[in-house]
């Protein structure tokens, strides 16, 4: 068996102390929102301690992160999310992609692939980052793909180009032929129904359309900040696609808090079979407990 935590958009705080020029335009804007919203009790540090600890506590094989890791993209801010990322274990078993917080600006994304460039590199990658990217682990693969692109002032859109279709066309293919269990990563969900215009993934139905004719047995999303399980089709069965929410989230009285999920893998090619365990804070006093298990299957498509 082979045991695969997934976190996503713990939005790292607090914001470090920053410079008027270093604010100038769509900064601003994320400066603002953190101390009126996330900063003010949205996004808790303790919160996102009490999940990693938890997730420590299980002792996963491998660490997906998709994404959304910082706010606004600071070089102040790229540190303290590479040591962030170090605390959830060895570069080798932490697989992460970026989001549109981690793309902020335009000089953002060279910088955040730098900085985080140990936990985003394929297994032969040498010193330069290729997206998609694939590690192989044990029975899985793990498939890194980027959607993360600076955006204009209250845009949050990603983007999924020709160029990456056919790269992870190319990897899905090599990694069905040795027999392996394909988990695509992507901080921008490919769904059919966008949770809104400004945040949706341009491109999406060419990435449907890749994972349709290809397949993969899991692809894993944040972005939406929401636990979520949709279905797409794939060529033999359908995939689920699955999304979990805020690392970071505050629980509130009625409402749920930070989550991750801990899927446990196991079966063969053909066959192959996902329970999915979630966990999280289910309200303001709950704690973070088990708030569900179930398989992945493609006949319950309700989950």
């Amino acid at each position: 068996m082979f045991r695969l935590a997934h976190v996503s958009d713990p939005h790292l705080g607090p914001l470090p102390d920053v410079r008027l020029r270093e604010l100038m335009g769509k900064r601003m804007l994320g400066w603002i929102n953190w101390r009126l919203n996330r900063g003010r009790g949205g996004m808790r540090p303790a919160v996102l301690g009490d999940l990693v600890a938890d997730l420590r506590a299980h002792g996963p094989d491998h660490v997906a992160v998709t994404g959304d890791i910082v706010n606004i993209a600071l070089d102040a801010e790229l540190e303290p999310a590479r040591r962030w990322l170090a605390s959830l274990g060895p570069a080798r078993d932490v697989s992460a992609v970026p989001g549109n917080h981690d793309a902020y600006v335009p000089s953002a994304v060279k910088r955040t692939s730098e900085a985080w460039g140990a936990f985003m590199k394929g297994d032969d990658a040498g010193e330069t980052i290729h997206w998609p990217y694939v590690r192989r682990r044990g029975p899985v693969a793990i498939i890194g793909v980027s959607s993360a692109e600076a955006t204009a002032p209250f845009m949050a859109t990603g983007r999924f180009e020709a160029g990456q279709a056919l790269r992870l066309t190319e990897l899905l293919e090599h990694t069905a032929r040795d027999g392996l269990y394909r988990v695509v990563l992507i901080h921008h969900p490919p769904a059919r129904k966008p949770i809104h215009w400004a945040g949706r993934l341009i491109g999406a139905s060419r990435l449907r359309k890749v994972i349709q004719t290809h397949g993969a047995e899991l692809i894993l999303h944040g972005h939406t900040h929401r636990s979520s399980v949709e279905w797409l089709a794939g060529p033999h069965r359908p995939v689920p696609l699955v999304g979990v929410p805020s690392a970071s989230r505050n629980p509130g009285p009625d409402r749920r808090g930070a989550g991750w999920n801990l899927f446990e893998i196991d079966g063969e090619p053909g066959a192959w079979r996902t329970l999915r365990i979630e966990r999280g804070f289910r309200d303001a006093t709950s704690g973070l407990i088990e708030i569900s298990r179930r398989k992945l299957l493609p006949e319950d498509q309700s989950s």
